[in-house]
C-alpha cells in the first residue's frame, strides 16, 4: 500500500536535497512559493511560516481553479502521513500512564492479529512499530489501488484490518528489529493498539487527548467519508485530474487526518518542544533511527541533515505528508526556533506506484528559506 507516504521519507529526502537557487530578494520565502505555483506547477500553495514569535501565513494561486477560488491559509487539506505524529503522540501517552510498554511485542496486545510466512509477532515490538524496524511492510499486491485509480469508485471502502491482512500475505521485510523501512501498515497496527488498550476509538483519544487541549478546531480524522468538509483545497494529480474526492478508509491511523497549516503547526510545535509528553516519553520520541534516506526515524517523526545554502548542515524534524492530490511538509529547525507547514495540491498517486513524476517539481527553495 501506497498513497499515505509510504514513500514519505524519500519525497522528504527529494524535497530537501534537491538543487535550486535560494530566492531572490524581498521576502524568500513567499518568493519561492511563488515560483512553485508560477512555473512550478502547482495550482495552489498555502503556508504557515515562524520565525521565534513571528509568525506569517499566505496562500498563493487556487485552491480550485475551476472556480478561481484563490488558496489561504484558511483551507483545509489532507495531511497524510503528518497524522503518524498524532498517533505515536497517543501511544507514547499511554506508556507513560503505564497502559502500555513500548517493549510489548505485538502479539501481546494483537493476540492472533500479525499471522503471515515469515512473521514473528512475539519479537515485533511497539517500539518498532513506531520507528518502521518492524520488518511489516504494506501491502504488495500491485492492484491494491484498482478500485480507485482504475474503476474510478473513489468512494471504495477498504478497511484497516483488510489493509493489515493483505499486508501479511507476503513475507515481512526483515527479521524483527534487524532493518529499517518505512511503512503504513506499521501505524495500522498501532491504531488497532490504541483501541485494544483504552477500549476506544482511536478518533476520540485523539481528540480528548490532543486536539482539544490545544484548540485544534479545523483538525478532524475521517473514517471512511471520501469528501472534505469545510473550505479546503482541491487536490490534483500530474495530469490535472481532480483528486479531491478519494476515501481515506485504507489510510485509517497511517494518514487520513485533514488539518490546515496553522493546526498541523500549533501540533508539531507543542509536540517537539515537549509540551504534550513527559520526558521519558520525548526521549522515545526523539530516540532516532537511521534510514537510507539522508536522516531518521524517531517515533512518528522524521529528521534529515540538510547543507544549507550557506554550507552549514542542519537538521530538520517533523513529518511530510503524500497521498493522492496532497503534499505537504511540517518541520522545523533543530531548537525549533523556525517552523515551516507547507501544503501544496499535486501529487500522483499512480505515478507513484508506477515509478513517475510525483509533484510537479519539488519545495526545496522554499523549505531551506524558511528554516535554514
Amino acid at each position: 500500500m501506497r498513497g499515505s507516504g509510504k514513500l514519505a521519507a524519500g519525497v522528504l529526502a527529494g524535497v530537501l536535497l534537491a538543487s535550486g537557487t535560494a530566492a531572490a530578494a524581498g521576502d524568500p520565502v513567499r518568493a519561492a512559493v511563488g515560483d512553485l505555483v508560477g512555473e512550478g506547477g502547482f495550482p495552489g500553495a498555502i503556508v504557515q511560516v515562524r520565525n521565534g514569535e513571528a509568525v506569517s501565513r499566505f496562500g498563493d494561486g487556487y485552491a480550485n481553479p475551476a472556480t478561481r477560488e484563490a488558496a489561504g491559509p484558511h483551507h483545509r487539506f489532507r495531511i497524510a502521513s503528518n497524522t503518524k505524529s498524532f498517533v505515536a503522540t497517543v501511544v507514547l501517552r499511554l506508556a507513560g500512564e503505564g497502559a502500555l510498554s513500548l517493549d510489548d511485542p505485538v502479539e501481546r496486545r494483537l493476540p492472533g492479529v500479525v499471522r503471515g510466512p515469515g512473521y514473528e509477532p512475539g519479537k515485533i515490538t511497539l517500539r518498532m512499530l513506531l520507528n518502521h524496524t518492524s520488518g511489516v511492510h504494506d501491502p504488495l499486491d500491485p492492484h491494491f489501488f484498482d478500485p480507485y485509480l482504475v474503476q474510478g469508485n473513489r468512494a471504495h471502502i477498504i478497511t484497516p484490518s483488510e489493509v493489515i491482512r493483505r499486508s501479511l500475505v507476503d513475507r515481512p521485510s526483515f527479521a524483527p528489529g534487524t532493518d529499517v523501512k518505512y511503512s503504513n501498515t506499521a501505524y495500522l497496527l498501532l491504531g488497532k493498539v490504541i483501541e485494544a488498550v483504552t477500549r476506544n476509538d482511536v478518533r476520540e483519544e485523539i481528540q480528548r487527548r490532543i486536539l482539544d487541549p490545544l484548540g485544534l478546531g479545523h483538525t478532524y480524522f475521517p473514517l471512511w467519508s471520501p469528501f472534505l468538509r469545510g473550505p479546503h483545497l482541491h487536490g490534483y494529480d500530474m495530469s490535472g485530474e481532480d483528486m479531491t474526492v478519494f476515501s481515506p478508509s485504507y489510510d485509517w491511523t497511517a494518514g487520513a487526518m485533514v488539518s490546515t497549516v496553522d493546526d498541523l503547526a500549533t501540533f508539531h510545535r507543542a509536540l517537539l518542544a515537549g509540551r504534550l509528553l513527559e520526558p521519558a516519553q520525548q526521549a522515545e520520541l526523539k530516540r532516532l533511527v537511521p534510514n537510507d534516506e539522508g536522516g531518521a526515524y524517531g517515533a512518528g517523526v522524521e529528521t534529515l541533515d540538510v547543507k544549507c545554502p550557506d554550507g552549514e548542515k542542519k537538521t530538520f524534524w517533523g513529518n511530510t505528508g503524500a497521498g493522492p492530490g496532497f503534499f505537504s511538509v511540517s518541520m522545523s529547525n533543530a531548537d525549533g526556533s523556525k517552523q515551516l507547514v507547507l501544503a501544496l495540491n499535486v501529487y500522483d498517486l499512480a505515478a507513484e506506484l508506477n515509478g513517475g513524476q510525483r509533484v510537479p517539481k519539488p519545495p526545496a527553495d522554499a523549505v531551506k528559506a524558511a528554516l535554514c
